[in-house]
């Protein structure tokens, strides 16, 4: 079997394909596939450490939406979701803090963000067993909901 030059460029770029991130994980608002936070996470040259990432809001049917955040390092990542009131979530990037809406999924850079966190921790978004994972707390947190709900 006769390979031309072509072949032979694209399986010596496998390897160094295979090196590179793509991946995503969602943390379930209250074990619901209707309302989520997912963190996806794209490396997209072999040679770069850095690892674009970006939050989807989503709660069905009324909205989904895509939000870039600060760029992370491949192979390691941890973000942190803390409950911030109704419909809403704080997330800890390193120093880094954005406020992220349910209800109409929506995300803003904290500027300035409390020094504690301004409710219970659901959970953080890390690496474990070189998986990405959403790792719920201890106790984790049950979504806050308006009264008429």
């Amino acid at each position: 079997m006769r390979l031309n030059l072509k072949s032979l460029l694209i399986l010596a770029a496998v390897p160094f394909l295979a090196a590179c991130e793509n991946e995503g994980i969602a943390f379930l608002i209250g074990g619901s596939k209707d309302e989520s936070l997912s963190l996806l996470r794209e490396q997209r040259w072999f040679w770069s450490d850095e690892v674009e990432q970006a939050i989807v809001v989503s709660r069905m049917p009324t909205c989904l939406r895509r939000h870039e955040i600060r760029p992370g390092v491949a192979g390691s990542v941890k973000v942190e979701v803390y409950e911030a009131g109704d419909y809403m979530w704080a997330l800890k990037q390193g120093k880094n803090w954005y406020l992220v809406g349910t209800e109409n999924c929506e995300l803003q850079r904290w500027k300035d963000a409390p020094d504690e966190p301004p409710g219970k921790l659901a959970g953080t978004f890390s690496r474990k067993s070189g998986q990405l994972e959403f790792i719920p707390a201890e106790q984790p947190a049950t979504p806050i909901k308006p009264p008429d709900e």
